[in-house]
């Protein structure tokens, strides 16, 4: 009997109500449940607006310990009762630190552990270092009841070798949660059509599966307005995109990959085998 794994991501736009949030993200989660999904991605920092696109000390008021986060013990119970895997995006405390973190919440509700994103950008609209200090936990890959899965935050979805160590790792997909949209500084730059692309040569590179969920609608009031372009995918080894939204659809997408063809995909390209790390500066 091959072994699957169906894969979901959640697009949706959201509030200054992180209760609200969560809500909605729980009751897409079980939509998604509904359609089979074993893995459901929400997008990132889903528990209010994207605060990065201006720097603002209140936002740090907004931040919780990994284990204790609103988003995390809201979510425990709905990852149990649809037997289904939850990456959780949140803003993470962690004494005097704070992190954009993911706490990977395993199909029985419990807490596997932390990534803590490792790319942190710093631009106009996207001030993230003012809020979050680089990850300390290096790339990370999980054996959940569904799957091995790795997680990657938003930025670092730019950088090949995250990619590359996530899959050099065993992972059997590799999971994005976004929040990236326009850019205040050039109203024509629009870097939808790279950012996808970019992925996509992760799939490509690595023969595997890439899921990307984005956050949709304009947010304003919080010192730069932004437009959020959605356009979350699932896209298969080839980087084909085998289900995608566009930059207003809201709702859910799933996909269901055999894990035994792509294990033995990946191995006959050989690019794990030819592979030269010696050669790497």
């Amino acid at each position: 009997m091959a072994r699957t794994l169906t894969v979901a991501a959640i697009q949706t736009r959201y509030g200054a109500d992180m209760g609200a949030n969560v809500a909605k993200t729980a009751r897409m989660i079980g939509e998604a449940a509904d359609r089979g999904a074993q893995v459901v991605l929400p997008s990132e920092l889903f528990q209010g607006p994207y605060f990065c696109t201006t720097q603002d000390e209140r936002w740090f008021n907004t931040a919780f310990p990994a284990a204790t986060h609103p988003c995390v013990t809201a979510l425990q119970p709905v990852a149990k009762k649809r037997n289904v895997v939850i990456p959780v995006s949140i803003y993470e405390k962690d004494g005097p630190q704070y992190y954009n973190s993911v706490v990977m919440l395993d199909a029985d509700g419990e807490i596997l552990g932390t990534y803590r994103k490792s790319h942190i950008p710093d631009g106009p609209g996207y001030q993230e270092k003012y809020y979050f200090r680089p990850g300390d936990t290096g790339y990370r890959v999980w054996d959940t009841r569904h799957g091995r899965i790795g997680v990657g935050i938003c930025w670092d979805q730019w950088y090949p070798e995250c990619a590359r160590a996530m899959a050099m790792m065993g992972a059997d997909a590799l999971f994005y949660p976004t929040a990236i949209g326009s850019e205040p500084h050039d109203g024509s730059l629009d870097t939808r059509d790279p950012w996808r692309r970019a992925m996509q040569g992760h799939a490509v590179s690595n023969i595997i599966p890439v899921i990307a969920a984005n956050r949709i609608g304009r947010e304003e009031g919080l010192g730069s307005p932004q437009n959020f372009y959605g356009s979350s995918f699932i896209a298969d080894h080839r980087g084909d995109l085998v289900q995608s939204f566009e930059r207003e659809d809201e709702g859910v997408l799933v996909h269901t990959f055999d894990l035994d063809f792509l294990d033995t995909h990946r191995a006959a390209w050989g690019f794990f085998r030819d592979r030269r790390a010696d050669l790497a500066p």
